[in-house]
């Protein structure tokens, strides 16, 4: 199959991009993370995703789009439900993208992270795929999470400290 692959981070992208190539398929990259922040952090994962496709040989279609209003005007009354709104919006461009361009399906390196949540992201992936007439691949990548690590710091990549968003960032390094 030709599978769009929404990258989240590089680091997390590792195991996925090797299991679908060695399943056979074509996979293509698709960066979008309008989430990310602050904009320093953006850049960085972005620029460390350009810096492992070129290393892996991977097409990948970039969205750089820093959108810190619609994020914070879309969570910021129930920032206990950013996740959902972050899976949701990140995936339904990768859905449209992936039906746009004549994917056959399409799937996320967020299935990669022990510390996202997986049923919702299979959930949504699933929905959006159905709204979109094209099919969500599934995978429970964790299982490669020791390798993901290991291969990430080998090849000296950029490793970011926490999820993506404002709130994750708090959370991470604020203890009150």
């Amino acid at each position: 199959m030709k599978i769009l692959l929404h990258i989240c981070c590089a680091p997390c992208s590792i195991v996925p991009l090797q299991t679908l190539r060695a399943e056979g398929h074509e996979v293509t990259g698709f960066f979008f993370n309008h989430n990310i922040h602050p904009y320093q952090e953006y850049r960085r994962r972005l620029d460390t995703v350009r810096e492992y496709a070129r290393s892996t040989d991977l097409d990948c279609i970039i969205r750089d789009e820093y959108r810190l209003e619609e994020f914070l005007a879309s969570v910021a009354r129930e920032p206990e439900k950013r996740c959902s709104y972050c899976y949701a919006s990140r995936l339904e461009v990768a859905a449209r993208t992936a039906a746009e361009e004549g994917f056959d399906a399409f799937t996320s390196s967020l299935l990669y992270s022990r510390y996202q949540r997986h049923d919702e992201i299979r959930q949504t992936g699933e929905r959006l795929a159905e709204q979109h007439g094209i099919a969500f691949h599934y995978d429970d990548y964790r299982r490669g999470w020791q390798d993901g690590i290991r291969i990430s710091k080998e090849l000296g990549l950029y490793r970011q400290q926490y999820c993506g968003c404002i709130y994750s960032e708090k959370e991470r390094y604020w203890k009150p």
